[in-house]
C-alpha cells in the first residue's frame, strides 16, 4: 500500500492536502513538529477532524539555532519560513524509512505568502530539504510540474488541485464539503509571525548570548521593559499571567509586588542595577489598584524568599513607561 508522511501544521491547509491524498486511498500519517515558538495542539484537533495519526517531532534545539540566522532571512517579523519548511522537510526525509513511506505531502499554495509561497522560494525549500523529489504539493500541485509520485502513478494528478493566491474561498468550500468545521485562522500558530514576540525576541538574543528556555517562555507573558542591558522587567496583567510567570521565576530573580493593594507582580530576571529595582517598584505602583495614590509602598525581594525590602514610591507614568516598554 502506498504510504505519505503529511506535515500538519496544525492550519487548514495542510489538512486539506493530507485529506485530499488520503481520499485517494493512500495511507497518511501526520507529521507535526514542535519547538519554542509553536507546538502540536492545533495539529492534535486537526487530525481527528480526518481520522490520520499524528507523530509528533520535537526540533526545539536545532530550530532555534537556525532562528538566530536564517540562510534565507526573515519574513515580514522573525520568522525564518523558507529555512523553517527547509529543516521540516530535511526531518520528513528521515522518517520516510521509519514509517515505510513513499513521499512526503505539504500543504503550500503558490503565491498565497508573498515570501515563502512564492515559486522561487518553493523551489528553494525543494532543493535545500535534500528529498525534493519526494515532495508533493497536493493543493497547488497542477500550477507545478509533475512529480515523480505523479509520473509513476502513485497519485492522480487529475484528483489534486490547482488553487493559487491568497483567496481561500476554495480551501473554505473544500473543508464545509469535508465536514472540516474546526480550523484556527491563517496567521495563528507561529510566535515569530507575532510583531510584538518578535520584537521582544530580537531584544533578547542582542542582550543575552546563553538564551535559555526560560527566557523564551516568558516572552509569552505580560508587559515588558529594558531598562539596562543586563535585565528584563516583566509586568503580569492578568491572574493567570502572574501564576506563569511564579512558575518560571528562580532564587536569582526579583519579584514586586504593591504591600497594600491588588494588582500586578513585576519580576526582574538578570542582573539588575538601582536604577532597575526602582523602575520595577515604579511600574509595580503603576498597574496595581492604588495606581492614582501619590505614594505606593511595593515590596520585592528574591523570588521563593520574603519580600521583607521596601520602596515608597510614586507610580510612573505611561509617558515614562514608554519610553523602555518593548510591546
Amino acid at each position: 500500500m502506498t504510504t505519505a508522511l503529511a506535515m500538519i501544521s496544525g492550519g487548514l491547509d495542510s489538512t486539506l492536502a493530507a485529506k485530499i491524498v488520503k481520499d485517494q486511498g493512500i495511507e497518511v500519517i501526520g507529521i507535526c513538529f514542535k519547538s519554542n515558538f509553536f507546538d502540536e495542539k492545533n495539529a492534535l484537533k486537526m487530525v481527528k477532524q480526518i481520522d490520520i495519526p499524528l507523530e509528533v517531532v520535537d526540533f526545539s534545539d536545532e530550530h532555534f539555532e537556525m532562528v538566530k540566522s536564517p540562510k534565507h532571512g526573515y519574513g515580514k517579523n522573525m520568522n525564518p519560513c523558507i529555512d523553517c519548511h527547509a529543516m521540516m522537510m530535511r526531518y520528513c526525509g528521515q522518517l520516510l524509512e521509519k514509517f515505510h513511506a513513499d513521499f512526503i505531502i505539504t500543504g503550500e499554495v503558490l503565491n498565497q505568502r508573498p515570501m515563502s509561497q512564492n515559486r522561487s522560494a518553493l523551489d528553494i525549500v525543494k532543493n535545500e530539504s535534500g528529498i525534493g523529489h519526494k515532495i508533493l504539493r497536493p493543493l497547488c500541485a497542477k500550477n507545478l510540474n509533475p512529480t515523480q509520485m505523479e509520473i509513476d502513478g502513485l497519485i492522480d494528478r487529475e484528483a489534486l488541485m490547482d488553487i493559487k493566491g491568497r483567496n481561500r474561498k476554495v480551501q473554505m468550500e473544500m473543508a464545509e464539503k469535508f465536514g472540516i468545521l474546526d480550523y484556527p485562522s491563517p496567521a495563528g500558530g507561529c510566535k515569530l509571525t507575532e510583531p510584538n514576540y518578535s520584537l521582544r525576541l530580537s531584544d533578547l538574543l542582542e542582550h543575552k548570548e546563553d538564551t535559555s528556555k526560560k527566557d523564551l517562555e516568558l516572552l509569552k507573558i505580560g508587559r515588558h521593559f529594558r531598562r539596562s542591558k543586563g535585565a528584563k522587567i516583566i509586568s503580569t496583567r492578568t491572574e493567570e499571567e502572574g501564576e506563569l510567570l511564579e512558575q518560571l521565576l528562580t532564587q536569582e530573580d526579583l519579584m514586586f509586588i504593591a504591600k497594600d493593594y491588588n494588582g500586578t507582580t513585576v519580576a526582574i530576571i538578570g542582573k539588575a542595577t538601582v536604577q532597575d529595582i526602582d523602575f520595577a517598584a515604579g511600574i509595580t505602583a503603576r498597574y496595581c489598584k492604588g495606581k492614582d495614590e501619590k505614594i505606593i509602598t511595593i515590596s520585592y525581594g528574591g523570588y521563593g524568599h520574603l519580600q521583607d525590602r521596601f520602596i515608597d514610591i510614586k507610580p510612573l507614568t505611561d509617558e515614562e513607561l514608554n519610553n523602555y516598554i518593548l510591546i
